[in-house]
């Protein structure tokens, strides 16, 4: 079997592989794959078993990631929480998989990364670097079931609060709803001792995706206390990123979004919220993700070579990374990200 690479962002049939395959996701999607490119300068490529001539059966999808810090690398996905090789059978992944090995000892590429939702095809010679969990909300109960699968004290009553307080909601894809998002962002990174990603990000994000991209944003006294972000693709829809103001946690901003976010998809007639992967450690984070009622599952990231040792990660900040920049102005920390982050998709 021969494999073949093709261009994501102009082989029309990759659209067409998208719309039929079960394990497509927001992260296969153009939208995704032409923001990495145009905000990171990764050049996406996919690699398939199927002849120039013939319909897509199957595809695995990459960036192609150059870095003097980090190296040169090919990565399915950067900054994607998974991205499942779409193909048919495990024949399938182990030739497209083999093939990836031959290019990788011919370019020098330092490593092959892929980031595996489904967990039962794993490609020969990859050695796990990375494990997260994931959470997915089942969107086919109807709307009384979702909310009494609330949690009552952390999520139902802090609904309610946010009701009580008159907190106000709002929802869009326009620059004045990301300006609102981004500074919310950047409180919440720098609480954790990360740079947020860079504005431009974001821009991209709303360019590409168009009508499929929602920000939402509470706020209280019409101030924004809390934001959070989502991607549709199909009858799915994924949260990606969120910031909130921790002087207004007890209001119940954050807890608000999410509810609406779920009738929303419920009166879309979408069949599942996807609440994206969490670190092992982020144990507030993960009871959170718990108790919205979603369900949890392993998420593995696997290498070739195999790696030794931990993999640098900026997902959570040190202690005197966060003291450090507690410091910083807004602009210094956002601009910190715009250098960063290409470096360590």
């Amino acid at each position: 079997m021969s494999v073949y690479e093709i261009d994501p962002l102009d082989d029309r049939r990759w659209l067409d592989l998208l719309e039929k395959h079960p394990r497509a996701s927001v992260f296969h999607t153009r939208a995704w794959l032409q923001a990495l490119n145009s905000t990171y300068g990764y050049e996406p490529v996919a690699y398939t078993t199927t002849p120039s001539n013939e319909p897509l059966a199957n595809g695995w999808v990459f960036c192609r990631v150059q870095s003097w810090l980090t190296g040169r690398r090919l990565v399915s996905l950067p900054f994607s929480d998974y991205c499942d090789p779409l193909v048919q059978n495990l024949e399938e992944l182990q030739e497209i998989s083999q093939s990836l090995l031959h290019e990788q000892m011919r370019a020098k590429w330092r490593y092959i990364e892929c980031r595996l939702a489904c967990g039962d095809w794993i490609p020969e010679r990859f050695g796990k670097c990375e494990e997260f969990c994931l959470h997915k909300i089942n969107l086919d109960s109807s709307l009384d079931d979702l909310y009494r699968h609330l949690h009552k004290s952390s999520i139902q009553r802090k609904i309610n609060r946010a009701a009580r307080e008159a907190v106000t909601y709002e929802a869009g894809c326009s620059e004045a709803l990301l300006d609102k998002f981004y500074r919310l962002l950047v409180l919440t990174r720098r609480r954790y001792g990360v740079p947020p990603q860079p504005r431009t990000w974001f821009s991209n994000l709303l360019k590409q995706f168009g009508d499929q991209i929602t920000v939402h944003v509470a706020a209280f006294n019409e101030i924004p206390i809390a934001s959070i972000i989502t991607l549709r693709f199909k009858s799915l829809l994924a949260y990606k990123y969120g910031g909130s103001d921790p002087r207004s946690f007890q209001l119940g901003g954050m807890q608000m979004l999410f509810w609406m976010v779920i009738q929303n998809a419920k009166k879309l007639r979408l069949r599942e919220f996807d609440l994206g992967r969490s670190d092992l450690d982020a144990a507030g984070l993960i009871v959170f993700k718990d108790r919205l009622g979603a369900v949890r599952s392993r998420l593995d990231y696997y290498r070739f070579p195999v790696p030794v040792g931990n993999r640098v990660s900026y997902a959570n900040g040190t202690g005197k990374r966060r003291k450090y920049l507690s410091y910083l102005p807004d602009g210094v920390i956002a601009r910190g990200g715009r250098l960063l982050y290409k470096h360590f998709g």
